[in-house]
């Protein structure tokens, strides 16, 4: 049986939390407060994922500021990021529209967030 020690993220408390696990699978949690993190440190212990934020080239030249409008499995935050570094917007997107469609067959879409000045 292996141990986790890890600081939930889901409110202000910032819980300590301890995982007990035995091959991959959650077995208990303890220091949380409330259910959030249990369903967190479950989450975060078995299926990690990440909400990815970064920029994007247009084709004028411009920088926009762009999200995933979900959270990725972590484990694929590099291939995303190849995919997004590739990719360059139109010069006239504006905030709110999608830049790529469901993201390596994740379900998220790349979303503009703001232009980068």
């Amino acid at each position: 049986m292996a141990q986790r020690e890890m600081t939930c993220i889901i409110c202000p408390r910032g819980c300590t939390l301890t995982v007990e696990l035995e091959d991959k699978k959650v077995l208990s949690v303890k220091g949380n407060a409330c259910k959030r993190g249990t369903d967190y440190a479950v989450a975060e212990c078995t299926a990690p994922t990440r909400t990815l934020t970064t920029t994007v080239m247009t084709e004028s030249g411009e920088v926009v500021a762009v999200k995933s409008n979900k959270a990725v499995p972590k484990e694929l935050l590099f291939d995303c990021m190849k995919e997004i570094n590739a990719c360059v917007a139109p010069a006239t997107v504006k905030q709110g529209d999608v830049v790529i469609a469901n993201l390596l067959g994740t379900g998220a879409d790349i979303v503009v967030t703001s232009y980068v000045e």
